[in-house]
């Protein structure tokens, strides 16, 4: 946030007024023109009933922003999150770009398509299977590391729900030696870029790189008990 000029608010930092989405400030209120939402869908979706969280009025008053100002944020903007879209990629960097991918992307089964979820279902051990729409590590299956139980839990489920649920091969993460209770022990870590978009895009240097802190672990994300590392950038321009 401080190196992209934005700022970082929780949900009583703003409110609605005429239609217009404000954040409070020591100089009086400023509009908002686009929020980044990272709270739970329970908080947008059950907007009337679902009062625990301080946001819950003020997403009822969002909703109604987003449909009649210029304000733009908290509804449709996931769709890049949903990881039903990671088989598409190479298709649509073709489409709208008219070029060939430079990075192979990860071999994704969507088990909505009847032929990809026979493939699952039938090599669930040897698999990573993924709820589509859920983030932070949530709901991820290791398919070689997962008990039987496991197994036929997430093949219920797919079953059920066929389109909530993708699959990949497991993928060994790099390792980095990293300080654990006062010694040196390798864990692995991935690398997230970031990229900015406007009249060009530009990738941002460095990027953030996230560490799975429990031995053996390949659960990088920071709400499964991940940590992160310092990014070098050694050298620009190769």
């Amino acid at each position: 946030a401080d190196k992209l000029g934005i700022e970082l608010v929780e949900g009583r930092d703003l409110i609605v007024k005429n239609d217009e989405v404000f954040m409070r400030t020591t100089e009086g209120l400023k509009r908002v023109d686009v929020i980044y939402r990272r709270v739970d869908d329970v908080g947008k979706f059950g907007l009337r009933l679902f009062f625990t969280f301080a946001i819950a009025v003020l997403f009822v008053g969002l909703a109604d922003a987003a449909n009649w100002s210029r304000f733009r944020g908290p509804n449709g903007t996931g769709i890049a999150d949903d990881k039903s879209v990671y088989p598409l990629v190479p298709a649509m960097i073709r489409f709208y770009l008219a070029e060939e991918p430079i990075l192979a992307s990860v071999p994704t089964w969507r088990c909505a398509d009847d032929a990809a979820r026979k493939h699952v279902l039938a090599n669930l051990g040897s698999l990573v299977t993924k709820p589509a729409n859920e983030s932070g590590g949530y709901g991820i299956v290791m398919g070689p590391t997962a008990g039987p139980e496991a197994l036929v839990h997430v093949a219920r489920r797919i079953e059920q729900h066929p389109a909530g649920w993708v699959a990949q091969p497991m993928l060994r993460l790099s390792t980095m030696p990293t300080l654990i209770d006062g010694e040196i022990a390798p864990r692995h870590v991935d690398l997230r870029p970031f990229a900015i978009v406007g009249e060009e895009v530009r990738i941002v240097p460095g990027g953030l790189t996230r560490v799975a802190l429990e031995p053996g672990s390949l659960i990088v994300n920071s709400s499964r008990g991940g940590g992160s590392k310092d990014t070098w950038v050694i050298e620009a321009g190769k």
